[in-house]
């Protein structure tokens, strides 16, 4: 590191004094090691979901018209009624199984393109509306026949900044994998520095306090002298979700959620998988304001910086379900 410890106040950025070759850095293989992963994975994936999963995030849901994904091999359609509540169900019209995707929201209803058929959320001969669920970031549908677990009425939520100071932005991206090869990533920060260079430096992973938390201490890389060090802990709060928590430094209190959501097999017969990523940023720094304030113009540059680091992750990902298909890797 710098030699200077994160600080919530005085100028966040930090000369990095001495930057390293990328081949120089210190080895952190012999930390990450496998068992230790494969532990923190089992864990989370014996927590329970109550049968919950995103969807996707909360503003791609619309008032105006339906949204449509493939979850857990289950084709869902989701909308909003005329008080802009969330409503979710089958994707295919009971009527003769029209795509509910192609479907028009007229006055908080599902209007079928094929015959006309109207779905307002309601029970309908064939057709049974799915739990659905709006957190204000997120959109989560649950579907108890594919998750087999007892269901809750609500998803399971990580702790989160108050709703009125976070500026939150959502990245979605889908790969050939599955969940556990998303949250694997995610439990292995060690690869950080090495892996996304462009992004973080001087990374060091903290003995963990207990074995369901990795703090790590990391400077987020502005340029190439100018870092920004923090340190952050990564929990697993349900089966298909990492959480990154900052707890020290700039921007003390954001969080990351990385939420994987099965999606069901490609004409190939391979597993594919949503990466659904939601930045959920918080400052107590009187400028942050006017961060929030420039929402619209900022949510893309956060967008974009998830969609590189996720181009890595997934080949990440993707690589190790490949290996593990071929018997080459356990799990």
């Amino acid at each position: 590191m710098t030699g200077a410890a994160p600080r919530r106040r005085g100028v966040p950025l930090r000369l990095h004094r001495r930057p390293v070759p990328w081949e120089g850095q210190r080895p952190t293989w012999r930390e990450a090691r496998p068992g230790l992963i494969a532990g923190a994975l089992k864990r989370a994936q014996d927590r329970p979901s109550g049968n919950w999963y995103v969807l996707a995030a909360s503003s791609a849901v619309t008032a105006g018209r339906p949204f449509a994904r493939t979850v857990a091999g289950v084709e869902v359609v989701a909308w909003r009624d005329a008080a802009g509540r969330l409503l979710a169900g089958p994707g295919a019209c009971p009527h003769l199984g029209a795509p509910l995707r192609d479907a028009r929201v007229s006055c908080g209803a599902l209007v079928c393109r094929w015959h006309g058929l109207a779905l307002d959320g309601r029970p309908a001969p064939g057709w049974s509306p799915l739990p659905a669920h709006d957190d204000g970031v997120l959109a989560w549908v649950r579907l108890d026949a594919s998750g087999g677990e007892e269901p809750l009425d609500r998803p399971v939520l990580p702790a989160r900044p108050a709703a009125a100071a976070t500026l939150a932005a959502v990245h979605d991206v889908s790969g050939v994998c599955e969940p556990a090869d998303v949250l694997a990533n995610r439990l292995d920060p060690w690869h950080g520095a090495w892996f996304h260079p462009y992004s973080f430096v001087d990374l060091t992973v903290e003995e963990p306090a207990h074995e369901d938390a990795l703090a790590v201490r990391v400077s987020f890389r502005l340029t190439r002298r100018i870092v920004v060090p923090v340190r952050a802990v990564f929990t697993a709060p349900e089966p298909r979700t990492v959480v990154m928590h900052i707890t020290d430094g700039e921007g003390r209190g954001s969080s990351v959620e990385t939420h994987a959501t099965p999606l069901g097999r490609d004409h190939r017969g391979r597993p594919r998988t949503a990466v659904i990523e939601a930045v959920l940023a918080t400052s107590d720094r009187p400028g942050f304001a006017v961060a929030r304030a420039a929402a619209p113009v900022l949510r893309p540059v956060v967008r974009a910086a998830a969609a590189r680091l996720w181009r890595d992750d997934l080949a990440y990902a993707e690589r190790r379900h490949a290996l593990r298909a071929e018997g080459r890797f356990p799990g």
